[in-house]
């Protein structure tokens, strides 16, 4: 009787890279999207006057910086700010200078999927706000909440902004909350963005750039696979493609294929065949109403505290307590 292979894995990206191009519809996951060239991707995208969630959330914590470090800080004890896909830290430099000016006592724990992201921000607060106590973290969101949970005792405040929550269906999100409350103790604060729905056009133009940035940014994930797994993907092969449903508040990105044709994938001895028009799903954006975080957050036994809001209510930030 013929025995049955078993393909093994170095890596995660690797086991997940291999599910994802084996499954029918097939399928990679985003946060494989961040290596150094992904990371820079990213940030180019944040600059783009097309993507509005960025000036959107800095706007709103420029704005409200002082309500919501008197939330951070309320019982006047030291705590510690953790702070989820952390990036470059643009918006949370806001939040932290204002602590610093303050002299409030915290430390911050900026966490990310990208060494080369984590080590960037160390390096610039170092730099620009000498006296913070910064410790980072290198993993993906699920592992780390973990770490969260067994931190030093202090009270802790989690930072999820960029509405990175909206990479995640429903189910998912709240599973993703339920875990963080299993974290946090009755006086920790999350501090979590969500893109609201609006103009279908204006959340297409966010992701379909002219300018190409996001279709790059979308198809390193194919750079990646080639750069590290001895991947032969044709680039120009493949279309960039964003779709969004209104009702359902979720914009999907895909990746194309404009030609019947077969990638081999080295380190995984793997032929990836494609017929015309096959499509990848590599990611999910979700918007919100107040209706659907509310009823998040209710899932998963997160009360909203408050929230925060640009004038015309594109954006808001939520602070969910135990």
């Amino acid at each position: 009787m013929p025995q049955k292979t078993t393909t093994t894995f170095a890596t995660a990206f690797e086991r997940e890279v291999h599910e994802g191009l084996t499954a029918f519809p097939k399928y990679l996951s985003s946060k494989y999207f961040y290596d150094e060239v992904g990371d820079k991707l990213f940030q180019d995208i944040m600059a783009m006057p097309e993507y509005y969630l960025t000036d959107c959330e800095f706007n709103i914590l420029q704005t409200n910086k002082t309500a919501i470090v008197d939330l951070f800080a309320s019982d006047g004890e030291p705590f510690s700010l953790f702070e989820l896909g952390a990036g470059d830290g643009k918006k949370t430099k806001v939040l932290i200078r204002h602590l610093v000016e303050r002299n409030i006592r915290f430390d911050y724990r900026p966490i990310d999927i990208s060494q080369n992201a984590l080590d960037q921000l160390e390096t610039a607060l170092h730099k620009e706000l000498p006296e913070v106590d910064i410790n980072p973290l290198q993993g993906t969101y699920f592992d780390t909440l973990r770490d969260i949970g067994e931190s030093n005792g202090r009270r802790k405040v989690i930072l999820f902004l960029g509405s990175n929550i909206g990479n995640l269906l429903h189910p998912q999100a709240v599973e993703f909350l339920k875990n963080m409350r299993k974290v946090i103790n009755k006086n920790d604060l999350i501090f979590m963005g969500f893109d609201q729905k609006k103009n279908p056009q204006t959340i297409l133009d966010a992701y379909n750039d002219k300018a190409g940035i996001t279709e790059a940014f979308n198809k390193n994930i194919l750079a990646r696979i080639n750069k590290e797994m001895g991947g032969d993907f044709n680039l120009d092969n493949f279309l960039h493609w964003e779709v969004y449903d209104p009702q359902t508040g979720t914009a999907k990105s895909y990746l194309v294929s404009k030609v019947e044709q077969v990638a081999y994938i080295e380190r995984l001895d793997l032929e990836v065949p494609f017929k015309r028009w096959e499509t990848i799903h590599t990611e999910i954006s979700q918007k919100y109403d107040d209706a659907v975080v509310q009823w998040l957050a209710g899932e998963a036994g997160l009360e909203i505290a408050t929230s925060f809001s640009d004038e015309e209510e594109s954006y808001k930030d939520y602070v969910f307590t135990k």
